[in-house]
């Protein structure tokens, strides 16, 4: 959430930032809001003062045995006027909440114009894909005919967009998780935590889900309490600090978790809907970084470095990207998507967005830290996958297909899954 006041500064030139990514901010109905609010404040303070200095004279003045009638009757009227303006300045302060909430975080000037995946900017890219002497399968037609991967009994148990993990694939979802998760710890100075999959609204609202996503969650009740199924560990990991001061020696703190995730996907209409592309239910490691206001850009490219680092260890060919000011998610400032490459689609697919938010998401949840003069400031914070089991398992599969039907792992994950090969009968050596 944004800082009123800075948005309505020209020098922060706020309105056209946030045309760029296609939301039109009325000023003058913020302004209107912002003034609302600050003058029932004002109003109800003044009239307070004035409700203390008259008790103080109604004091006096009956302490000299004078008449304090008219007195005691402007101290009702007072107390009225009072919860009159505070209610004026309550509701005024809703609305230029609600308001406030539903704008999005303001991108750098430094993304390129545009609004889809098209308008993105190329960084840079890492290996070659794959050649093949034969036709290549897509990880939906590998998976079902090794019987490894089970689409059919996944629609019978809960509907589409679910998948069920069999054998040699369950083992390949478990050993994908523990590979990132060790890489993260060991190598990439990560801390990990094991947090809760239900989570308040209250930590939704920090991260920027609510209110603006409410469809594309899941939503339980437990007695009186609304809860919901996390998105991605992005909301657990970056509220562990809400309403918290962090010391500025503890920064930069990087965070990991191994959670599932659930998405509705509203606002997908009918994409990917086969395989593990676009699941409402999927597992994914997720990297969170809280660090000071100022380093947020340098930490952005180590965060999208550590996502590049899986892949380049699984040896999977893949690309970076700049995303468009208009393509850029509702909490960030700046996105880098990174796609890897999928044969049996022939073209390269994203599998992690990491995300610098700046202050955005510290203002909602209220993180904040200390400068070196003690004054306190909002924190940054970033996120990025690091990787998602479900569409990492695709570029697997596809990659390593094998003319006779089976399937040769990225030796790295040999140690984690106990074996290398998955044969076209679903037996593995």
């Amino acid at each position: 959430m944004h800082d009123p006041r800075a948005l309505l500064d020209p020098g922060n030139e706020a309105v056209r930032r946030l045309a760029r990514r296609g939301y039109t901010l009325d000023s003058a109905a913020l302004e209107e809001l912002l003034s609302s609010r600050n003058s029932g404040i004002k109003t109800a303070d003044d009239l307070r003062a004035e409700s203390k200095k008259l008790a103080g004279e109604v004091g006096k003045t009956a302490k000299a045995g004078g008449d304090v009638t008219a007195l005691k009757e402007r101290a009702r009227e007072l107390k009225d006027e009072i919860k009159q303006a505070e209610e004026r300045a309550e509701a005024a302060s809703a609305d230029l909440r609600d308001l406030m909430l539903n704008i999005p975080n303001l991108p750098l000037d430094t993304l390129p114009d545009g609004f889809s995946d098209e308008d993105a900017t190329e960084i840079r890219r890492w290996g070659t894909p794959p050649q093949f002497d034969f036709t290549p399968r897509d990880h939906v037609e590998l998976g079902e005919r090794t019987g490894i991967l089970d689409f059919a009994r996944a629609t019978k148990l809960s509907g589409p967009r679910f998948r069920v993990a069999r054998g040699a694939g369950a083992a390949l979802e478990r050993g994908l998780a523990s590979f990132f998760l060790d890489l993260h710890t060991r190598e990439h100075g990560y801390t990990e935590f094991s947090v809760p999959h239900l989570v308040m609204p209250s930590a939704l609202l920090g991260t920027g889900q609510l209110p603006k996503f409410e469809e594309d969650l899941f939503r339980t009740a437990a007695g009186t309490r609304d809860l919901y199924l996390i998105p991605t560990a992005e909301v657990p990991l970056t509220n562990l600090h809400a309403d918290e001061i962090v010391e500025p020696g503890d920064l930069p703190l990087a965070y990991t978790a191994w959670t599932p995730c659930f998405r509705s996907e509203a606002g997908s209409y009918g994409r990917d809907t086969r395989g593990l592309i676009r699941l409402h239910e999927f597992e994914k490691v997720e990297m969170v970084r809280i660090v000071a206001a100022d380093s947020s850009q340098s930490e952005l490219e180590k965060l999208v470095g550590h996502a590049e680092a899986v892949l380049q260890k699984l040896g999977l060919a893949h690309r970076t990207i700049l995303l468009a000011a208009g393509d850029t998610g509702f909490s960030a400032q700046m996105t880098y998507d990174v796609e890897v490459w999928l044969p049996g689609q022939d073209t390269y697919r994203e599998i992690s967005s990491c995300s610098d938010c700046g202050q955005f998401q510290a203002r909602r949840a209220n993180i904040r830290t200390r400068t070196d003069e003690g004054k306190r400031e909002f924190v940054a914070t970033l996120n990025g996958s690091g990787l998602p089991i479900g569409r990492t398992m695709a570029a697997v599969l596809e990659n390593g297909q094998q003319a006779d039907g089976s399937i040769v792992l990225p030796e790295v994950l040999t140690r984690y899954t106990g074996f290398s090969t998955i044969h076209a009968d679903g037996k593995t050596d």
